[in-house]
């Protein structure tokens, strides 16, 4: 006997073992209502109850913004990003930040405009913004070849 052989058998045979089981199911359904429903009931809710209960819950916390105060000092840094080269857009109105279009060459090479991470600044006020109080901050650069140059930014990005 080949092995085809054999596993057409077993799947011949697999195939009347479920109908045969479906048979005496439907039968069962036919003659004894209250016991069908109730074998259903005592397979599937343990299902589901286990599927429900998704174990402990735990809290995923993400970046916060600092509680800024006018006056103090700190340095820009983006908890959205890994990359220490990437930089921080100033703007010169609050909510412009992403509406901004950076496709003109000149825009991109604009002095002052983006700065590094890490840059010290000087929180100068704040702006609200979608019902979030200090959304925004305006920040004065304290530092570097930008020294005294001020804009808004995310308040997220003050650290």
């Amino acid at each position: 006997m080949s092995n085809e052989d054999n596993v057409n058998k077993t799947v011949g045979s697999l195939k009347t073992t479920v109908s045969n089981q479906i048979a005496a199911m439907m039968s069962l359904k036919e003659s004894n209502p209250k016991a069908f429903y109730g074998i259903l009931a005592a397979v599937i809710l343990p299902i589901l109850i286990i599927m429900m209960s998704g174990g402990e819950s735990k809290t995923v916390s993400g970046p916060t913004i600092k509680a800024l105060a006018i006056g103090q000092k700190y340095s820009l840094k983006s908890p959205n990003t890994v990359d220490p080269s990437a930089k921080i857009r100033l703007v010169p109105v609050p909510g412009t930040l992403a509406a901004y279009d950076d496709s003109e060459e000149a825009d991109r090479n604009a002095p002052c405009q983006h700065m590094a991470q890490g840059t010290p600044i000087e929180v100068m006020e704040f702006s609200d913004f979608g019902g979030n109080k200090k959304m925004f901050v305006k920040v004065k650069v304290t530092d570097g070849e930008c020294k005294d140059k001020d804009g808004w930014v995310l308040a997220i990005d003050v650290q």
